[in-house]
């Protein structure tokens, strides 16, 4: 297309000016020389008129038709003349003589002069010849004795007396449009010669100018299609010509070689990529993708060869601490300098893989359970001989390992690495550095497993609104001038029959797969949303709303970051606003437990030590926690009234609250024995169902 159009503009401009300029030329030089032609035969005529009217003035005026005839023969011999008519002043022919016969007769077709007209001279044209009319006029002479002479004035009465007669000639167009005739053959041909030749120069020059132009755009055309070895060699030396394929040549040349390179670049990068794509970046170790795609090979092996190999979930111990005293840097290089020893011990045909975090996988294929253990424990000693050191201080991991066999037994990947996590969990729940096989009647997987499903349970209730909350009323023992309820906001789940459960049934499962700050969360926007809504416009109705909250969110800065702006922005809740922290998740996260107490308690809130008396420093620690409520322990408090150590650990637990100005709340109330030896004790606060079944919170919102 682009080589048609280049050319087809090539040889528009160089033939249409030279071929308008050929016609122009050829039809002006043509149409002038016929007008040439015409016009001299009309003078030739006119000259004959001329001359033969005066000589025809005596035999018109004496009335010598043999002298008028002999002047009409004699004007026939002159070229082109057909027809020679000499007449009187009224029309009749005197003399005449034509060339064909019959012409005598056609003489009427002439036309006689009309008035005032007479001493004119006339051209009529026909379309094969001319006719010429000129007057005989009579010439009036004055002779004197001594001159012959014609005055003007005589000269212009003789032109307007009535002429003699009329001499009149027909000249014959025929070889003057025979020249005319020629003269456009001729014209013609030189026109179309003229033509050839400028086509033949515009084709030459089109060839000069589009062949190389062609021979560019091809060229072009391949490199842009990615063929890079193309060079373009031009004919000629035209400077501007030898410039475009010195650059086009040079370019190519260029990107050849950047095509190389790129090419090269992107071979490495995909290599890289493809290393990265199945490669742990910080070990070197290949990923938990890969790892499964190998796991998932070996399985088929085992379910249709009856090969037996064995998976390994290897967790490390106390790596967390690491990460806390120095930093993720210093933990991130014990990873690093642990796997380079790990990969020491492995097999050439295992595959050790870092699965995440702190976390790794062993497949040892073609390997019996027997050697498996041998191999696990190889690996634990391993990690347990591993000393890591930063600056001053040195530090021990353990590993905790799982293990399952594969063989063709086995179901699938998925439950082949759910197997292994829980085997390896079982381990750590043991004591930890130490190695644990799964088998399928083994009843702490057999928890396991059954926590693992309350995980997919807790996640539907979220998403399908089935979580609820309840309240207990907290009633005071000892001052029952007490205004406004004191209650306790307390989390239930509605399965999927319609029954309610109770927190202990998947608590345990939240906190142990860490969805206790996602359970925390939805408690915590529910209840300012029941408070805004219905019992803050009615504050006095509720003096205390209390909630519970899980170490995992004490140490959640988005969390605290939200409950701060929140009760900023609401700050009678605040005022009301009691948060229970276990003492077992105080105690773990000290540090951010005291952090969060002191920063809320600015905003008004108030604290309370949940479940106090279970830890193994409780004293030691109370010390250092700014609470406002002691819950002792239900575990006291329920058989008090028949177990004297109870009984004891209760009034202990009592005197130490009140001696450093804390109330005191005891749980598990469950009978009126309880309440009135609480009572007698001097507990400020009982909490129990026998105090107070709980109930939906919606009954908070009745008037």
């Amino acid at each position: 297309m682009m080589k048609s159009s280049i050319r087809r503009r090539v040889l528009l401009l160089a033939l249409l000016p030279a071929t308008l300029l050929a016609l122009s030329l050829g039809y002006f030089f043509t149409l002038s020389r016929i007008t040439d032609l015409d016009q001299a035969l009309r003078a030739r005529g006119m000259a004959i008129v001329r001359h033969l009217a005066p000589a025809c003035e005596y035999g018109a005026f004496s009335g010598n038709n043999q002298i008028l005839q002999r002047l009409a023969d004699s004007a026939l011999a002159e070229p082109d003349v057909n027809a020679v008519y000499i007449m009187d002043r009224n029309g009749r022919i005197l003399a005449s003589n034509s060339l064909k016969l019959g012409r005598r007769a056609n003489f009427r077709a002439v036309d006689m002069p009309v008035a005032g007209q007479a001493n004119k001279a006339a051209v009529i044209a026909r379309s094969d010849s001319l006719f010429f009319r000129m007057p005989i006029r009579q010439t009036e002479v004055q002779v004197d004795d001594y001159a012959f002479t014609s005055t003007p004035a005589s000269i212009a009465q003789s032109r307007n007396a009535l002429p003699l007669g009329y001499v009149a000639i027909e000249l014959s167009r025929s070889a003057t449009m025979e020249r005319q005739n020629a003269v456009l053959r001729s014209a013609a041909l030189l026109t179309i010669a003229a033509l050839i030749a400028t086509a033949l120069l515009a084709l030459r020059l089109g060839r000069d100018i589009t062949v190389p132009i062609m021979k560019l755009a091809s060229a072009v055309d391949k490199i842009g299609k990615g063929n890079l070895d193309v060079r373009v060699q031009l004919d000629g030396n035209d400077d501007e010509l030898r410039i475009l394929e010195n650059g086009i040549n040079c370019m190519v040349s260029k990107l050849h070689r950047a095509h190389d390179n790129l090419q090269e670049q992107v071979l490495q990068a995909t290599a890289k990529l493809s290393y990265q794509a199945s490669h742990d970046m910080l070990t070197g170790l290949i990923n938990r993708r890969e790892f499964e795609a190998r796991l998932e090979r070996a399985l088929s092996s085992a379910q249709h060869q009856d090969r037996e190999h064995a998976l390994c979930y290897m967790d490390l111990d106390q790596f967390k601490i690491v990460n806390d005293s120095c930093g993720h840097v210093a933990g991130d290089e014990l990873l690093r300098q642990l796997t380079l020893h790990l990969q020491q011990e492995v097999r050439e045909r295992d595959t050790l893989a870092r699965l995440g975090g702190d976390e790794f996988g062993l497949l040892l294929e073609n390997c019996p359970q027997d050697k498996a253990l041998e191999l696990a424990e190889t690996m634990r000693k391993t990690v347990q001989d591993f000393r890591f050191n930063v600056g001053e201080k040195s530090f021990m991991v353990g590993v905790s390992i799982g293990i399952v066999v594969i063989n063709h037994e086995s179901d699938n990947v998925v439950s082949l690495l759910t197997a292994a996590d829980a085997a390896c969990y079982a381990a750590k729940d043991h004591g930890r550095n130490r190695i644990h096989l799964y088998q399928m009647q083994d009843s702490e997987l057999a928890k396991r497993r059954g926590e693992m499903q309350w995980v997919n349970r807790i996640h539907l209730a979220i998403a399908e609104n089935r979580l609820q909350l309840y309240f207990q009323q907290i009633k005071p023992l000892q001052n029952t001038e007490q205004e406004g309820l004191h209650v306790e906001l307390l989390l239930r789940m509605i399965d999927e029959n319609g029954q309610c459960i109770l927190p202990m049934a998947f608590i345990p499962a939240a906190e142990r797969y860490h969805l206790m700050p996602m359970l925390d969360r939805w408690v915590m926007e529910n209840s300012f949303r029941l408070c805004e809504s219905y019992i803050a416009p009615d504050i006095g109705k509720l003096q205390t709303w209390a909630i519970n909250l899980s170490g995992a969110s004490l140490c959640d800065a988005g969390f605290v970051q939200y409950l701060k702006t929140h009760l900023k922005a609401n700050p009678v809740l605040a005022r009301t606003l009691c948060i229970e922290i276990t003492e077992t998740a105080a105690i773990t996260n000290l540090g951010a437990a005291n952090m969060f107490i002191k920063e809320l308690k600015l905003l008004g809130c108030r604290f309370a030590l949940d479940d106090f008396g279970s830890g193994l420093s409780s004293l030691n620690y109370l010390k250092n926690l700014n609470v406002d409520y002691l819950k002792i322990d239900g575990a006291f408090v329920k058989d008090m009234v028949d177990d004297a150590i109870d009984l004891a650990m209760v009034e202990a637990i009592n005197k130490i609250g009140h001696q450093m100005g804390l109330l005191t709340i005891a749980e598990f109330v469950d009978s009126e024995r309880v309440l009135l030896k609480l009572k007698e004790i001097g507990v400020d606060f009982v909490q129990g169902n026998w105090i107070h079944k709980p109930e939906h919170a919606e009954v908070l919102c009745k008037p």
